[in-house]
């Protein structure tokens, strides 16, 4: 050992690694980044996959999630998986896959928060926004009465009022009951306050401004004029949320099946008078289908890649 140099050699310059040469022993260490994605769970889904076939790859949190790949003799095979998993990351394979090898000590970290905290960090100002004007109006309802408040916001019940546009969209801040503004406002708080974080608040006022209208359109042609509630603009984020989420998982806003499946549930247990209330089943209708079809025409022209 005592006349042997230390030497380093470049493996891959492009990436900056080197190997040492010890005591005249040749390292084999070639350390090979395959791809990096915004979404560390997606990542973890095409680490566990590539685990199923054989081949260990690890990831580095930085910014992104970097996957790695210690042999570069496989890399070919698994850069050809990567197109194929890029092209469909939903494809059921992939998910059978995490559950197949997931592990729990897979290096993701997640941070914790206070509650209120938690609050603040999952909505951006445009969600909060909505969320307080909400609680504003159910106040005043609950100070003046539930009448007069209508009478100033309620979709255009007269001829004369048609060039109030505002009537149009501000239905939906209007709510007649504390569980009836709770349910919305807690979804809307989970599901918007995604899209705002995660795509921008652009999308989330877009996303809102055709629901409302589109809802409350609907549900006019089929109660009149006295409804309220963001229940429509709720539908259509789900809708968008579990479509989106679906076709561009990079996009890195999703909502679970079962979720959507409840929510599904809910409208046609809504719509034949299970409850007993008097449910918006018009806006529900409305809403849901001007959010898939809103997911759709966004994801049509090929999905986001990593």
């Amino acid at each position: 050992m005592g006349g042997d140099s230390v030497a380093l050699q470049p493996i891959r310059q492009g990436l900056g690694i080197y190997c040492p040469l010890l005591c005249g022993i040749e390292a084999t260490c070639c350390m090979l980044m395959i791809t990096s994605f915004t979404n560390p769970r997606v990542a973890q889904a095409f680490v566990d996959y590539m685990a199923t076939q054989g081949v260990i790859l690890t990831i580095q949190q930085h910014e992104r999630s970097d996957v790695w790949l210690s042999d570069a003799s496989q890399e070919a095979r698994v850069r050809a998986e990567l197109e194929q998993f890029l092209d469909n990351p939903a494809d059921p394979r992939y998910l059978a896959a995490s559950w197949q090898s997931g592990q729990t000590n897979s290096g993701l970290r997640y941070q914790r928060f206070p509650f209120f905290a938690t609050l603040r960090h999952n909505a951006g100002p445009f969600t909060w926004a909505i969320l307080l004007i909400c609680i504003a109006v159910f106040i005043l309802q609950n100070l003046l009465g539930d009448q007069p408040v209508m009478i100033w916001l309620a979709w255009p019940y007269d001829p004369s009022l048609q060039f109030e546009a505002w009537r149009y969209f501000s239905h939906a801040f209007m709510h007649f009951s504390l569980m009836h503004i709770l349910f919305n406002l807690l979804w809307w708080w989970y599901l918007g306050g995604a899209v705002e974080k995660r795509i921008g608040s652009g999308k989330l006022v877009v996303i809102t401004v055709i629901s409302a209208l589109l809802s409350g359109f609907v549900q006019h042609q089929f109660s009149g004029p006295w409804f309220g509630g963001l229940s429509g603009v709720v539908y259509a984020l789900m809708g968008y949320v579990w479509l989106r989420g679906e076709r561009d998982p990079q996009s890195g806003i999703y909502l679970q099946r079962g979720l959507i499946l409840f929510s599904l549930v809910w409208l046609i247990a809504g719509w034949f008078d299970v409850f007993g209330m008097a449910i918006a089943n018009g806006a529900h209708v409305a809403g849901l289908a001007t959010g898939l079809a809103m997911a759709f025409v966004d994801t049509l022209h090929g999905r986001k890649r990593a």
